[in-house]
């Protein structure tokens, strides 16, 4: 996985989360849950890292805007 560029946490309210998880499944649906509260670009795929456990996900999140209700 690359680093985390500057740019992504350059200001107050922006964050990166990268999610572990044993498939893409699982790493698909903590993506979603995030994008469900706030806006976030969607990764359209995992990252299997060689000798590691299961995939990585990068999400880069905006908590600037205003937080989604889950109805």
């Amino acid at each position: 996985m690359k680093p985390t560029s500057e740019a992504h946490v350059a200001q107050l309210g922006l964050a990166v989360v990268d999610v572990a998880a044993c498939d893409d499944q699982t790493a698909f649906a903590v993506q979603a849950l995030l994008a469900g509260r706030w806006p976030t670009p969607s990764a359209d795929r995992a990252i299997r890292v060689p000798g590691e456990p299961g995939v990585r996900l990068r999400c880069h999140l905006d908590v600037r805007q205003e937080l989604r209700s889950q109805l």
